[in-house]
């Protein structure tokens, strides 16, 4: 392919709007253009990187007969209503209507879509197990899309559906879709971890989380330095020692005006985080519920709506802790509390003694509670935020936290979706089963933003080699010099015969401003014809590397398989 032909508007200045290094680098190597917030065009190069990846994607996915298909993009907002995912999904869903005023929306993703296409279809387990998946554009109204192509509104995913007869067959299928996606992100050239994640609004369980490691990455990960334990920050649990053994103190009631903080209360009561229990009152499906955690700990709000199973969990108001807890606000707690209401208490609670809480009067806290001789809880769980350095919970090393983005995940639905459209199939006894589902993503554009922000330096983007818009950029210094455009004609043809894909710079432009364009665009592999291009002798460069060697074009070929043996894969 001749530069001269390829639309490639690069500019020299980085964007001033352009937070992320990967959205800097793509703008300014004429890989993307916004249109309009959130909406990007994929201009050639970015287009030829997501079909490289389209193909890993298509090639993993062959190897475990999962079947390419295509749904609609635009979707009866009755599918949605039925899975009851039009009202829980919120304002980033893109609603419309048609000229008939029936609803319609733009597919977020296409649960629903999948379950109603196998509804009466497979209707016998004989026909099971099968795995759909698509690629396609896929729509959320970010409320703030930033970072490029990391949160944008419109975007390309892979998304895949599994439909089992039996638990057996659904671990069997969601094992080869895990390892299928450590394949796919090796062959992106990608350090990421595997997380356990929260499902959010797709439901179901047992959910794997694929996070590329990046600092601007929008996900907290939570690992072990001695083991492979690792999980979002929302999922995340650890060992916290066992609170210290006290003869109960009698329970009494003091002063407090105005001190509604953990902070206040501890310089107030001259009283340690620790001897504190911090009282956060939720309305969950708009049902009061009290959740009790120890002051130096916060309430982890997904591991709280999990353990309550409820679909919306939301901080109480100051008129809902009056009405329906009948307490004041900053000293609501569990002693003397006048309405009987779920009260949900983290570990770190268990057998805390001589505990100071809130005494529910404003200006009012208490000091000595102890569980169940002044207060009942209904239920310990882990509800927690860990913190760095806390134990892992299997006992191997520590907590340490990073940031990664986003790139994959893998759920087991089971039958969320099924049972809410009565798609069910005939067991081997002939009674009605709901097919149990699996469902597993892939953000395919967000990734072109994890590879670069992953590999680069301060001249541009460093590409894999597998996914590379052009694996090999061929550099002609001066074109009006007859030899150098013959053999880079020569040389072009003998690797693409190898096999690799090509693009040479032909374009009447200074020697400089080539080769800074040439990093800037990251191609994996720069040979550059120049002076001695009479001689047959060409200079070989990886995109990875600072120094370039000269080479016959002869010996071109095993040059080049040689130095990518060290190059990223």
């Amino acid at each position: 392919m001749r530069q001269s032909q390829v639309l490639i508007p690069t500019l020299k200045e980085v964007p001033t709007d352009a937070e992320a290094v990967s959205h800097q680098l793509m703008l300014r190597a004429g890989f993307i253009r916004q249109i309009a917030a959130g909406v990007y065009a994929y201009l050639p190069l970015a287009l030829r990187v997501i079909q490289n990846v389209e193909r890993i994607v298509r090639e993993e996915m062959d190897k475990i007969d999962a079947v390419e298909s295509l749904m609609p993009a635009i979707l009866p907002a009755e599918l949605w209503q039925e899975s009851g995912r039009y009202q829980t999904y919120g304002d980033n869903l893109f609603k419309l209507q048609d000229r008939h005023q029936r609803d319609f929306i733009l597919g977020p993703t296409h649960e629903e879509t999948m379950t109603y296409l196998v509804k009466n279809v497979l209707n016998s387990y004989k026909m099971m197990p099968k795995v759909l998946y698509q690629i396609q554009t896929k729509y959320r109204d970010e409320d703030r899309p930033r970072y490029g192509l990391l949160r944008g509104r419109e975007f390309i995913m892979y998304d895949g559906y599994s439909f089992t007869a039996n638990s057996d067959d659904l671990d069997k299928i969601f094992d080869q879709m895990e390892q299928a996606y450590h394949n796919i992100f090796d062959r992106c050239g990608l350090n990421y971890r595997v997380i356990l994640g929260d499902s959010g609004d797709m439901g179901g369980n047992s959910s794997r989380e694929f996070s590329a490691i990046a600092d601007i990455g929008e996900d907290t990960i939570v690992y072990s330095d001695m083991s492979d334990y690792a999980a979002n920050l929302e999922m995340a649990t650890s060992i916290i020692a066992d609170n210290p053994t006290e003869k109960l103190a009698p329970l009494k009631e003091v002063a407090a005006p105005g001190v509604n903080t953990i902070e206040a209360l501890v310089q107030h009561l001259q009283v340690a985080p620790q001897k504190i229990i911090k009282n956060v009152a939720f309305m969950a499906d708009d049902k009061p519920v009290l959740a009790l955690i120890r002051g130096d700990y916060d309430i982890n709000e997904v591991k709280l709506k999990n353990l309550l199973e409820v679909n919306e969990l939301r901080p109480a108001t100051d008129a809902e802790i009056a009405e329906k807890f009948q307490s004041s606000p900053g000293f609501i707690g569990p002693v003397h509390l006048s309405v009987k209401l779920p009260i949900i208490a983290d570990l770190s609670v268990q057998n805390l003694c001589n505990a100071t809480t809130g005494g529910n009067h404003k200006d009012q806290q208490v000091q000595n509670a102890n569980i169940d001789r002044d207060y009942q809880v209904d239920q310990f769980a882990d509800i927690r935020t860990v913190k760095a350095g806390e134990i892992s919970p299997d006992d191997k090393g520590t907590l340490q936290f990073t940031r990664g983005i986003e790139i994959g995940h893998v759920f087991k639905l089971g039958t969320k979706y099924s049972q809410s459209f009565q798609a069910d199939f005939l067991d081997e006894a002939g009674r009605p089963q709901p097919i149990i589902m699996g469902c597993y993503g892939i953000g395919i554009s967000r990734l072109l933003s994890a590879i670069v922000e992953q590999h680069n330096d301060e001249k541009g983007m460093i590409w894999p080699l597998e996914v590379a818009p052009y694996q090999a950029h061929i550099v002609i210094v001066n074109t009006k010099k007859s030899e150098q455009t013959s053999l880079a004609k020569t040389v072009e043809q003998q690797l693409i015969k190898e096999g690799f894909s090509v693009l040479v710079d032909d374009r009447k432009q200074r020697p400089g401003v080539k080769f800074a364009e040439s990093d800037l665009l990251g191609i994996p592999v720069r040979i550059v014809i120049g002076k001695k291009a009479a001689d047959n002798i060409v200079e070989v460069k990886l995109r990875n590397q600072s120094e370039a060697i000269e080479v016959a074009q002869n010996d071109l070929v095993d040059t080049i398989n040689i130095l990518l043996k060290n190059y990223i894969s």
